[in-house]
C-alpha cells in the first residue's frame, strides 16, 4: 500500500466523520448517515481523480473505501449522542481532514509530473469539495464561504509546502507530514485564536456635489 493510498484512506475516514455527525445534527435516519459520510469522504477525491483523468476513480478500483465510510457511518449513529458538543467535534475533524486530504491531492499531482498551479489546485480540491457537498446537502451555510475563516487558505498553504518540499527534494513521507501540519496549524488558528483574512467591505457612493447654479 502507497503512502498516498493511506492518505486517502485516512482522508476518507475523518471526513465520512464529520459527514456522520452533520447527518446526526441534521436528525437523519441511518441511511442517511451513511450517504452522507460516503457523498463526504470521497467526493473531493472523486472530483481530483475526474479532473486527472485516473480510470477508475480510486473508490471504484476499490470499494474498500466506501466500506471504510459506511462503517464510520455505523459508529458516530450509535455514539455521536455522547459527545458534548458534536459541533466541535465535526469542525476540529474536518480540520484533520482538511490536512490529510491536501496532503494526497497536492502529493499525487507532484508524483505525476503536473505543473505548479495544477499542484495546488489539485490540493485543494481533494481537501474542500467533500466538505461543502456535505454542508450544502444539510443545507448549512458552507464552511468554504465562512466570513473571516481560513479555509481554503489553509489547504492551499499545505499545498505550497508539499511545492516546496518537492524543490528541496524531500521525500513524500515529509511533504505529506508538512502539508499536514500547516493546514491543521492555520486551520487550527481560526478555530482557537481567530486568525483570518481582511473581507470585502462595500463602502456606500460618495454623494455629488450638485453644482452651484448661481455661478
Amino acid at each position: 500500500m502507497t503512502l498516498f493510498t493511506l492518505l486517502d484512506y485516512a482522508a476518507v475516514l475523518v471526513f465520512a466523520a464529520t459527514g456522520a455527525l452533520s447527518a446526526s445534527r441534521a436528525q437523519l435516519d441511518v441511511v442517511g448517515f451513511i450517504f452522507l459520510a460516503c457523498l463526504t469522504g470521497v467526493g473531493g477525491g472523486t472530483v481530483r481523480d475526474l479532473l486527472l483523468d485516473r480510470n477508475p476513480v480510486f473508490w471504484i478500483a476499490d470499494p474498500n473505501y466506501l466500506a471504510v465510510a459506511g462503517l464510520t457511518a455505523l459508529v458516530v449513529f450509535f455514539t455521536a449522542h455522547r459527545l458534548e458538543s458534536r459541533l466541535v467535534a465535526l469542525r476540529w475533524l474536518d480540520s484533520a481532514a482538511l490536512g490529510v486530504a491536501a496532503a494526497a491531492g497536492s502529493g499525487i499531482a507532484v508524483s505525476l509530473g503536473l505543473p505548479a498551479p495544477m499542484v495546488l489546485v489539485m490540493g485543494m480540491v481533494t481537501a474542500c469539495l467533500g466538505g461543502l457537498m456535505r454542508d450544502v446537502v444539510t443545507n448549512d451555510v458552507p464552511v468554504v464561504l465562512s466570513q473571516g475563516e481560513l479555509y481554503v487558505t489553509c489547504a492551499l498553504a499545505g499545498s505550497l509546502t508539499t511545492l516546496g518540499c518537492a524543490w528541496l527534494g524531500l521525500g513524500d513521507l515529509i511533504a505529506a507530514m508538512a502539508c499536514i501540519a500547516v493546514t491543521f496549524g492555520l486551520r487550527a488558528g481560526t478555530l482557537l485564536l481567530g486568525w483570518n483574512l481582511p473581507t470585502y467591505k462595500s463602502t456606500p457612493p460618495r454623494e455629488q456635489t450638485p453644482p452651484d447654479e448661481t455661478r
